[in-house]
């Protein structure tokens, strides 16, 4: 496992330093391993670890390419990582993270966000208020995070974001908000957000999703007790 760690990061170290770059074809394996001084055995199971990443692209019959190395494709790999932790636990952890990145991407939102951005915002409000199931709620409340996240312009952060959201969990957090009769003022804070983006101001943007984001991570934290 150590040799085939240390040829991870002499690949990576490749790309990295810019000598392999998004779309370039790596030299043949027997090249490529004595160029680095590694064994094939190595360098191929270093190879099959950064594909599994995404951050190569073994193509059969083909070669071997440096993926695109687009924020979609290398956060990937989490939200597989998420989908096998689903414990109270694990997603308290998750939900102490979103914390941290959602009122981070308000904040830039509420910096560029167009009159278009804000309509599409309130019209999610309007059909949330209108869902007639736990399911629509869900869906409609991970467009709404998705479309701030977004509008902050950081394809990083917007992906990340993405890849945290868990629609299974919502599922699960938006049944017990319903049940505990608790959606009209969950869409009320997100019209809270709504109306900050539209001042265009970050620090109460950032404060209105930050209460957003502790009241559902308190009211898990409750019934996980």
């Amino acid at each position: 496992m150590a040799v085939t760690d240390d040829a991870i990061l002499r690949v990576r170290s490749m790309i990295a330093s810019g000598e392999l770059r998004p779309g370039d074809r790596l030299p043949r394996e027997a090249d490529l391993a004595e160029r680095l001084g590694l064994s094939r055995n190595s360098l191929r199971e270093a190879v099959k670890a950064l594909s599994l990443v995404r951050v190569l692209d073994v193509r059969q019959g083909d070669g071997t390419y440096v993926s695109s190395l687009r924020a979609d494709e290398l956060l990937g790999a989490l939200s597989f990582v998420l989908d096998l932790h689903r414990g109270d636990e694990s997603v308290l952890e998750v939900l102490e993270v979103r914390r941290v990145l959602e009122p981070a991407a308000a904040a830039m939102a509420a910096t560029k966000a167009s009159a278009e951005d804000i309509a599409a915002l309130e019209a999610l409000c309007e059909q949330s208020e209108r869902a007639d199931s736990v399911e629509r709620l869900v869906e409609q409340d991970l467009e709404f995070h998705r479309r701030i996240a977004q509008i902050s312009g950081n394809a990083y952060l917007a992906r990340l974001l993405d890849t945290l959201a868990g629609p299974t969990v919502r599922a699960r957090i938006w049944r017990g908000i319903s049940q505990g009769g608790a959606t009209d003022r969950t869409i009320a804070e997100h019209r809270s957000i709504i109306a900050a983006l539209a001042a265009g101001e970050p620090e109460l943007a950032r404060s209105w999703s930050t209460v957003h984001v502790a009241g559902v991570e308190q009211w898990l934290r409750e019934i996980s007790e």
